[in-house]
């Protein structure tokens, strides 16, 4: 039999993960989606204008009554040194 050499070397580090604050980060977004036909209002930084999106949404669908948030939250990996 041959020498027997090592194939991969494993290295434990520690990350953290934490929502991106940063001036330059991605902004939050927010947006709602009908549960019924899967329609999405536009996104938006401010949570306003999804939420009233639903209200004429279901004013022009009164039978569409279950709604999904969806935020759009940037974060960010780093390791410790």
């Amino acid at each position: 039999m041959g020498t027997v050499s090592p194939r991969a070397v494993l290295r434990f580090e520690n990350w953290t993960l934490e929502p991106d604050v940063e001036p330059d980060s991605e902004p939050v977004t927010y947006a709602m989606q009908c549960a019924v036909d899967e329609e999405t209002s536009p996104v938006s930084e401010d949570w306003v204008a999804p939420q009233d999106w639903v209200l004429k949404h279901c004013g022009k669908n009164p039978s569409h009554h279950t709604y999904r948030e969806i935020i759009t939250r940037p974060w960010r990996a780093w390791r410790q040194s």
